[in-house]
């Protein structure tokens, strides 16, 4: 069926941390791959089960670049980037600068990050303990926490990257009837900000990743100085914005819809990394129900029964994906002991998330020391009290105010 169907308008409204949409479940059985309209007039093919999005995820003939270079298709709902960031390439460009920073996210290299990290958070939680009830965890721990690790990576002290905050929170609001100036003039002020910081580790080099590319850039010509500039405000803001916003959304899930498991998880931490494994699946971490990132197929794919044709755009629902019931028994249950639990939360594909293995040492640090010092966390205000970045390609807490 190649014809819009009428749906509302893309990306649709019923979309929270509790999961996606409901009528992508209807989709999923009655029109897996579907047309819609979106907030940039623009239409999309919308793909929702979990075999066709990872399937998807993998193809070549679904761009990345075709979906960003000059005359590329606005999609509403979606992200601005330009051309040479890592996110907007496709092989061989993209493989060629994921493997200069590769090496640092692997698990091994992650794991002995473990200790340096817990010793982040538990002085996070002292000052939480110091400070005393009610506090904003947002401030106090999910936003510093991604903050700190990501600057201890490029070489960067956390407080400096605080400045960065709030120009990657403006990139990464998506609104339409600003035709995305702002996000474009924020992503503008982010590159400004990565010269300054190129200069000064030029000047004096450290044992960092910042400083590791601008010599893979001076020394060894592997990337250009536009992508060096990209590259560095790129990885700041995956490494810290998703994280904080995952950290803040299953914190809340867990002590206010999910209690039973937060207790269990009391009783038996040994389940927490299994457990948050199952709060990447089910609690949403995307508002638009994809990653917000437009493919465009450069060449006709076939898939569940429908053809999309060359220069159409597609958008993958992964949200949709990690409630397909024909992979996860009970999909809409949250199961801390959910085993085997093949989510597409960090994606697949070319451009799997190279920051899995970080963002889930992360969230077992927090979850294991909140439920060690603070069993009893609790709100401290209503649920619908708490106050919500509107337009972002994430759900994004702007507080969380807690008690214990």
């Amino acid at each position: 069926m190649s014809t819009p169907q009428d749906l509302d308008v893309y990306p649709f409204p019923g979309s929270s941390i509790r999961g996606p949409d409901p009528r992508f479940a209807r989709l999923r059985e009655q029109q897996p791959v579907v047309r819609v309209h979106t907030e940039g007039g623009v239409d999309a093919w919308l793909v929702t089960r979990y075999e066709d999005c990872r399937a998807l995820s993998a193809d070549p003939r679904l761009s990345r670049a075709a979906a960003c270079g000059e005359g590329a298709p606005r999609v509403g709902g979606t992200m601005h980037t330009t051309p040479e960031m890592i996110i907007s390439l496709d092989h061989p460009e993209h493989s060629r600068l994921r493997k200069l920073v590769a090496g640092a996210f692997t698990l091994r290299r992650v794991e002995q990050m473990r200790p340096q990290i817990k010793g982040v958070v538990d002085e996070m939680l002292d000052e939480m303990q110091g400070k005393g009830a009610p506090i904003d965890l947002v401030a106090q721990l999910c936003l510093p926490l991604p903050l700190v690790v990501i600057g201890d990576l490029l070489g960067v002290p956390g407080a400096e990257l605080q400045v960065f905050e709030k120009w990657a929170r403006a990139f990464a609001t998506v609104d339409e009837r600003a035709g995305g100036e702002d996000s474009l003039a924020a992503m503008g002020k982010l590159a400004e900000y990565i010269v300054g910081l190129i200069a000064e580790k030029r000047a004096k080099p450290g044992n960092d990743m910042l400083s590791e590319l601008i010599a893979a850039r001076d020394n060894d010509d592997k990337l250009s100085e536009p992508e060096l500039v990209t590259f560095g405000f790129t990885l700041i803001g995956a490494g810290f914005d998703t994280t904080a916003c995952q950290l803040a959304n299953s914190i809340l899930a867990m002590i206010e819809h999910h209690r039973p498991q937060w207790n269990a998880l009391v009783e038996n931490p040994d389940r927490i990394p299994a457990a948050v494994e199952e709060m990447l699946r089910h609690i949403n971490l995307f508002a638009t129900d994809t990653t917000g990132f437009p493919r465009v197929a450069i060449a006709d794919i076939d898939v569940a029964g429908v053809t999309i044709r060359a220069g159409d755009a597609v958008l993958l629902a992964l949200s949709s994906a990690n409630r397909d019931e024909r992979v996860f028994p009970n999909a809409d249950t949250f199961d801390h002991a959910r085993d085997p639990n093949p989510h597409l939360s960090f994606g697949h594909g070319l451009h799997y998330c190279l920051g899995k293995h970080l963002a889930r040492l992360e969230m077992e640090l927090v979850f294991e020391g909140l439920i060690a010092r603070f069993p009893g966390l609790r709100l401290a205000v209503p649920e619908d009290e708490l106050p919500w970045y509107q337009g972002e390609i994430n759900h994004m807490l702007k507080a969380l105010p807690v008690t214990w």
